[in-house]
């Protein structure tokens, strides 16, 4: 037993694999290296001259990117060089879509006491906003001319405050910690 492990460290250190380095000679069995094929020799665009006094060979690729020599600023080549077909098939749309809305036109005399009347009869029903599509015109201009009385105003703000508050008691508890955490963080701001 003891003469089997002594042999076996007196036995002499051999592969069984071939090693990645030194790398195989020519001839050998091995892969032979990758020969990548000549990009010049395969482009179709290449244009290939001999020269006989130094026996040398002359090739020519153009870049890819290249103009057309029939390419001119009258007759271009490229569809980005082209004049466009329709004035609005190359724009990006707009920004702000209210750039590009008309000018309200002006309501007349008869009109404005037309809103006056309908805001004062009842501003629950007849809002700003209500008000504004019936004539075209924008909520300012409804709040500008037909502003609604103090007391008025303050009543409506109570009974909206009050519905607002019938709401927030149907709210679930966490919901209700949610709101008053946001609120105690708006103190802080």
């Amino acid at each position: 037993m003891l003469g089997h492990r002594l042999a076996s460290f007196t036995r002499p250190l051999t592969r069984a694999y071939a090693p990645k380095w030194p790398r195989p000679k020519p001839g050998t069995s091995e892969r032979p290296p990758y020969r990548p094929s000549d990009p010049l020799n395969n482009n179709p665009s290449a244009t290939v001259t001999a020269l006989p006094d130094e026996n040398l060979t002359f090739i020519h690729r153009p870049p890819p990117t290249a103009p057309s020599p029939i390419s001119y600023t009258t007759n271009p080549v490229s569809p980005l060089l082209r004049p466009p077909t329709s004035p609005t098939s190359i724009l990006p749309p707009l920004l702000r879509p209210s750039v590009d809305k008309s000018v309200p036109t002006r309501l007349t005399a008869v009109q404005v006491a037309e809103i006056r009347r309908l805001r004062s009869l009842d501003p629950v029903k007849w809002t700003r906003g209500r008000l504004a599509k019936k004539f075209d015109c924008t909520q300012q201009f409804v709040a500008l001319v037909a502003a609604t009385k103090k007391t008025t105003r303050t009543k409506l703000i109570r009974r909206r405050d009050e519905e607002h508050e019938a709401n927030r008691g149907k709210w679930s508890e966490k919901r209700s910690l949610v709101a008053a955490i946001s609120q105690k963080r708006r103190q802080y701001w």
